[in-house]
């Protein structure tokens, strides 16, 4: 069969949360061939398996009708958003979408699930994850540390509150690089938070 590799696929942060089109499905569908495996994951991507040899082509493809492609593994994975039911701009649509171009697809010692929402209704659920943003009128709280798995989940806990949209990306993309610098080997956050302290994190940010 030949070597084979997986991609990420979602579709764009829009109004409505995770919605594709028909033209979407039916090239997801035809691109890979009959022996193409599609994967739902519980962070907003669905998963493909495909032959390695075309991967260059499927990515061009299914970017080509709106699509957006990442890699998969020990990775930030796609900003996990809610459906901007209050509206793009009450919501933080466009922060949230140049948020997404920041985080997504960097390197780090497990998968990392970053929560967005655009108001304290918070149906994205950001305390589940393990970096949740939560926006409150026209400033953003930063939370970490949530776990939604196991019989022992946790919520994530308040790091920092009333930040502004520009200081966004630069404070989360500091809790991941320090993440990254400080992990032990394949240390969960949530792990990774108990032992160096939110206070320690909060250093990050000030």
């Amino acid at each position: 069969m030949g070597e084979r590799v997986k991609i990420a696929v979602s579709p764009s942060i829009q109004v409505g949360g995770n919605i594709f089109t028909q033209e979407q499905f039916s090239k997801i569908g035809s691109i890979g061939g009959m022996d193409v495996k599609i994967e739902m994951t519980p962070f907003r991507q669905l998963y493909m398996d495909i032959p390695i040899d075309q991967r260059d082509h499927t990515e061009e493809e299914l970017k080509k009708i709106g699509l957006e492609v990442y890699p998969v593994g020990s990775v930030t994975k796609s900003l996990i958003v809610c459906n901007f039911c209050k509206g793009g701009e009450t919501a933080g649509l466009e922060t949230a979408r140049a948020l997404n171009e920041v985080i997504s697809g960097i390197e780090t010692p497990t998968p990392l699930k970053i929560g967005y929402a655009g108001c304290a209704i918070g149906t994205s659920e950001p305390l589940l994850k393990d970096i949740g943003v939560v926006k409150m009128r026209d400033t953003f709280d930063i939370y970490v540390g949530g776990e939604p798995k196991g019989i022992k989940t946790r919520i994530a806990k308040l790091l920092i509150s009333g930040l502004t949209a520009d200081r966004l990306a630069p404070v989360i993309t500091a809790i991941i690089n320090y993440y990254k610098a400080n992990a032990k080997a394949k240390e969960k956050f949530s792990k990774f938070i108990d032992r160096v302290t939110i206070e320690q994190l909060q250093k990050l940010s000030s």
